[in-house]
C-alpha cells in the first residue's frame, strides 16, 4: 500500500494516549500540552545511537488496516502485523478479573487471543476464559491443572484456530477445546515445561519447551506427526517465544540462542543459525536466550537475542542479511520499511528494515524512583496500532510513543503493571494487567 503522505502523518502523529477524566485516548494536535505529571525519560544515558547517515529521513508508514482478530499469540502464524487501525479516540469499555495474576511463584506468560467475537485469556494458575468481546461476560472457564500435578507449573498460553482452543501448559499438557463451550475434544501429553503459547498453522499445532524441543501436533486429534530437539541450555530466562510459521517452513528459536528453520510437512532442517555470538559482561547478558518471537515478513526472518544480536535471515537459504548489536526479551514489530524493537536498556529504537541502521532511540524511564534508581521498570511491547506506538510497564502504566521520530504522545494508568503486550482486534485494544485484570479500550 501507498504510504502516508507527510502531511496525513505529522497529524496522525499528534494521536495521544493520556489520562483524563474518564481516561480517554484522544486525538489532538501538538498544543496545548499533555495534562498530567511529566515522565522523567533518560534521554543522556543512551546505549545505542541513531546512524548519523540517515539525519533527515522522514519515516513514511502504510496505512493502518483493520484486523478482525488477534486468533494467536503474535497475532497471526507468521507474527508480522504490520500498522493496525483503531479509532481516532478510544475509551476503555469494560475491564474484568480473569483470576490468578502473577506473584512470587507464578507469571502470567500468554497474551489473550481474540476471534469470533470472542476474547481468551489464561491465568497465572493454567485457568482459561472466554469472555464475550462487547461487553466482558464470562461464557465458560475451565481449570486446566490435573489433579496429580502442583499448581505452581505456571507458563503455556492460549491459539485460536478453526473454532478451536488450543492451550500448551507448564506442566506438559496441550489442549484443545470447543471455543464455544470449553469442553474438551483432546488432551496430548509432552516430554517437556511449556512456557510459550502454541503456533497454528496448516493444521498443525506447533508448541515448544523450556528444553528446546519443538513438536508438531495434528490440530484435529493431537498425535504427534515429528518433533525436533535443540541444543540444550542449562540456563535461560522465563518465558519463551512462539514458533513463527509461514510459506510451509516453521522458524523456532530456542534458549540457546539457535533460530531454526524446518518443514512444516516434516520436520526436515532447512537451515540454522545461532545468536549467541555475542556476549556481555553482565550477569544475564551473559543468557544466549530468544524469549521474543521471530517474525517472518515478506521472505525474511527477524529474530533478536537476550545477548545483544539482532539478526535478518532469508527464509528459503539462511543467508544473514545483516546483523546489528541490539539486545531484547521482546519481539521485533515490522512495518513497511521500518522494524520498531525495545531493548533490555529500556530504549526503544527504530530500524531500517533493509540493512538494520537506526534511524532513532527513544530512552523510556528505567527505574519508578529516578533519583535512587530503585524499583527498575519492565518494558513490554512495541504494538503499532493508528500512527502510535504502545509499549508498557511494570509500574502500570501504557506509553503512547510517535514512530516517526519518538517523540512521547502521552500515556494512560493501568491497573496494576503489565508484562504482556497488548493485543488489538475489530479496532479495540485489550491489556491484561499483571494482577491478571483484563482491560478493553474501545
Amino acid at each position: 500500500m501507498a504510504p502516508y503522505s507527510v502531511i496525513r502523518s505529522a497529524l496522525a502523529a499528534a494521536l495521544v494516549l493520556t489520562v483524563s477524566a474518564c481516561d480517554t485516548w484522544l486525538g489532538e494536535k501538538e498544543a496545548p500540552p499533555l495534562p498530567g505529571d511529566r515522565i522523567s525519560v533518560l534521554l543522556n544515558e543512551r546505549s545505542l545511537s541513531a546512524d548519523p547517515t540517515l539525519a533527515g529521513h522522514k519515516i513514511l508508514l502504510p496505512r493502518p488496516t483493520r484486523n478482525a482478530a488477534w486468533p494467536q499469540e503474535g497475532g497471526y502464524a507468521n507474527h508480522a502485523m504490520h500498522h493496525i487501525e483503531v479509532s481516532d479516540a478510544i475509551k476503555p469499555v469494560w475491564e474484568r478479573d480473569i483470576g490468578q495474576g502473577l506473584d512470587d511463584e507464578e507469571r502470567l506468560t500468554s497474551q489473550p487471543v481474540v476471534a469470533a467475537g470472542m476474547v481468551y485469556v489464561m491465568d497465572a494458575a493454567n485457568t482459561v476464559t472466554a469472555l464475550r468481546t462487547d461487553n466482558g461476560n464470562k461464557v465458560w472457564s475451565i481449570d486446566l491443572t490435573q489433579d496429580e500435578e502442583d499448581d505452581d507449573f505456571f507458563g503455556g498460553g492460549v491459539a485460536y484456530d478453526k473454532g478451536s482452543v488450543f492451550i500448551s501448559t507448564g506442566f506438559g499438557e496441550v489442549f484443545a477445546l470447543n471455543a464455544k463451550t470449553g469442553h474438551q475434544i483432546w488432551r496430548k501429553s509432552v516430554q517437556g515445561t511449556m512456557r510459550a503459547a502454541p503456533t497454528i498453522r496448516g493444521n498443525r499445532v506447533f508448541v515448544t519447551t523450556a528444553d528446546n524441543k519443538l513438536f508438531a501436533l495434528s490440530a484435529f486429534t493431537g498425535e504427534e506427526l515429528w518433533n525436533y530437539e535443540g541444543i540444550f541450555e542449562m540456563a535461560g530466562m522465563l518465558g519463551s517465544g512462539s514458533p513463527a510459521v509461514d510459506k510451509g517452513v516453521v522458524v523456532v528459536t530456542f534458549s540457546s540462542g539457535e533460530v531454526v528453520a524446518l518443514k512444516v510437512e516434516n520436520g526436515r532442517q532447512v537451515w540454522s543459525d545461532s545468536l549467541a555470538t555475542v556476549r556481555r559482561s553482565e550477569g544475564a547478558s551473559n543468557l544466549a536466550d530468544i524469549r521474543g518471537r521471530p517474525v517472518i515478513d515478506r521472505d525474511r526472518v527477524f529474530a533478536v537475542s537476550q545477548s545483544g544480536l539482532m539478526v535478518a535471515i532469508d527464509l528459503r537459504t539462511g543467508r544473514r542479511i545483516w546483523a546489528n548489536d541490539v539486545a531484547s526479551l521482546e519481539s521485533p514489530w515490522v512495518v513497511g520499511n521500518y522494524i520498531y524493537v525495545l531493548t533490555t536498556d529500556s530504549e526503544l529504537i527504530c530500524l531500517s528494515r533493509k540493512d538494520g541502521k537506526i534511524y532513532w532511540v527513544k530512552g523510556l524511564p528505567r527505574y519508578e524512583d529516578m533519583e535512587d534508581q530503585e524499583d527498575r521498570i519492565i518494558w513490554t511491547g512495541p504494538v503499532l496500532t493508528s500512527d502510535r506506538l504502545l509499549v508498557a510497564g511494570s509500574h502500570g502504566r501504557a506509553l503512547a510513543v510517535s514512530p516517526y521520530n519518538g517523540r512521547l504522545l502521552g500515556y494512560v494508568e493501568m491497573p496494576d503493571g503489565v508484562t504482556i503486550p497488548p493485543v488489538i482486534a475489530d479496532r479495540s485494544v485489550y491489556f491484561l494487567a499483571n494482577d491478571a485484570t483484563l482491560v478493553s479500550f474501545k
